[in-house]
């Protein structure tokens, strides 16, 4: 969908090559477009589970009171209590509350399943399906890289800027 004016268009075609980690964005429900979360809450996805990954959401997410588990496939031995969207009632995700060891690391995130939700990215005015998008996050290790090599270069403009200052500073005590 686009944005044109005062209504929502929808996009016909998907903009599959965009990283949702590069993109400011609000996550719906697929239902109702109601919003659920943004994009600064999300910090990755997991494939296995065709799912985005969230720190928080709205007050719009309803955390189930019952808590459910999972029989087969990865959510094998996970227990678990699903979201639903506080306007339409559809299930839109689950927490996982206690899982298996290879599922550890998303226990207590709230995971927005893919095919049910929608994304309104905000420099393209425009609607995509969540599961056009990729939103992967780079490793720590590469952002600490990209981080510490930003701030060697910057160190390295103080520096020579210390430098020049020191230069002009011993020219105008010869000139006096």
């Amino acid at each position: 969908m686009e944005f044109e004016g005062s209504v929502l268009i929808k996009r016909e075609d998907a903009v599959r090559s965009v990283k949702a980690a590069d993109q400011l964005m609000t996550l719906h429900c697929l239902q109702c477009n109601t919003i659920l979360a943004d994009s600064l809450h999300v910090c990755g996805e997991i494939k296995c589970l065709d799912s985005v990954m969230c720190t928080r959401v709205t007050n719009d997410v309803v955390v189930g009171d019952g808590i459910m588990s999972g029989h087969k496939g990865e959510m094998a031995d996970c227990i678990y209590s699903p979201l639903t969207c506080r306007s339409c009632q559809v299930l839109v995700g689950k927490r996982i509350d206690s899982s298996p060891s290879h599922l550890a690391s998303v226990r207590q995130l709230f995971l927005l399943c893919k095919p049910k939700i929608s994304c309104y990215v905000l420099n393209s005015c425009s609607m995509v399906s969540a599961s056009t998008l990729s939103f992967e996050v780079k490793p720590v290790t590469e952002t600490t890289a990209e981080v510490r090599r930003q701030f060697e270069l910057q160190l390295d403009r103080m520096l020579r800027l210390k430098s020049r200052l020191a230069q002009r500073g011993v020219i105008t005590k010869k000139r006096k």
